[in-house]
C-alpha cells in the first residue's frame, strides 16, 4: 500500500492516523492520548485532558460531534454520551 502523505510529519492538527473505540472508565487512562474524540450518541462526556489535573465535563455534546481536545482519560461516572471513538 502506498501512503502519499508518509513524507509529512504528524502534528496535533493533522488528520488522525489511528481510530479506536473508547469505553469510559473511572480508573483507567486511554492507551493513546487522542487528538480528538468523535461522539456517536449525544450526551455528556467527562474527560481529563492530556495536561489537565482535574476532570472536566462537556455537557450536551451533540451526536456526530468531534471534540477537538487531546484526552488522557474518559470517565464512566457522568458520561452519558455513547459510541465514542478516539482519534489519534
Amino acid at each position: 500500500m502506498t501512503d502519499p502523505f508518509a513524507q509529512f510529519s504528524d502534528t496535533p492538527t493533522a488528520p488522525a492516523l489511528k481510530c479506536f473505540e473508547i469505553t469510559p472508565d473511572d480508573g483507567a487512562e486511554l492507551a493513546l492520548i487522542t487528538k480528538a474524540i468523535y461522539v456517536g450518541e449525544a450526551g455528556d462526556v467527562v474527560l481529563r485532558s492530556a495536561e489537565g489535573d482535574a476532570d472536566v465535563t462537556f455537557r450536551n455534546v451533540p451526536e456526530g460531534y468531534i471534540l477537538d481536545v487531546r484526552v488522557l482519560a474518559v470517565r464512566d461516572t457522568g458520561t452519558t454520551a455513547g459510541s465514542l471513538v478516539g482519534l489519534a
